[in-house]
């Protein structure tokens, strides 16, 4: 554990709190680690203090991975706010970079959830020849729900910027979960993968033509 919300104290909405005592807890750009981030920017949540391990045993190389400048790498992107509290956006290798733009899943996620009818979604990065990827969203919709995938675009208009309008949605009965019951991504990130492979030699040959 490295932070949490003040008993007693300020509690911020969405935040995961302030540093415990004698933890430090940094934002680094996710660019270049070694480059330590101001209030409100956007980058890797990095941890020093006494809970945090020493590194992987006998395993040199991903020790180094794990670290930059003595602090442990979480994956996790956030930020800090003005009060000190920081807040989590996404995991890094969820991130989608869509014609030089970082673009957060979760962010999509939280809008998609604002819309009655959908009771589950995720979205993942797939390929685009454009922009290098773009998102699309698998959505479950609650029981007796109906609604089109244009509608919730449509929807997504006034929740999410241009460059985080999925580029396509797709409607499921059931969608993906770990043995714990939590949304996993890793079989869509399989399944769409396939299918740019599969469409890729139509595409060559299309071209040769």
């Amino acid at each position: 554990m490295v932070t949490c919300n003040p008993i007693g104290g300020m509690v911020k909405a969405g935040s995961i709190g302030v540093p415990l005592d004698d933890t430090v807890v940094e934002v680094r750009s996710t660019a270049d680690p070694t480059q330590v981030l101001g209030t409100g920017e956007r980058g890797e949540i990095c941890v020093r203090g006494p809970q945090v391990m020493a590194g992987y045993w006998l395993r040199p190389e991903e020790t180094a991975n794990a670290f930059v400048d003595g602090a442990l790498r979480t994956g996790d992107v956030g930020y800090r706010d003005e009060d000190g509290y920081f807040f989590l956006v996404d995991r890094i290798k969820d991130v989608i970079l869509c014609g030089g733009f970082n673009v957060y899943p979760r962010v999509i996620e939280e809008a998609l959830y604002q819309h009655p009818a959908v009771a589950e979604a995720v979205v993942i990065g797939i390929p685009d020849p454009y922009r290098g990827q773009a998102p699309k969203a698998f959505v479950r919709l609650r029981d007796g729900a109906e609604v089109e995938p244009e509608e919730l675009k449509s929807f997504l208009a006034t929740q999410v910027s241009r460059i985080e309008m999925p580029k396509a949605i797709e409607i499921r009965d059931e969608l993906p979960k770990t043995m714990i019951g939590k949304l996993s991504k890793k079989e869509l990130v399989a399944e769409e993968k396939a299918r740019a492979d599969e469409a890729q030699p139509e595409s060559q040959t299309r071209h040769a033509s």
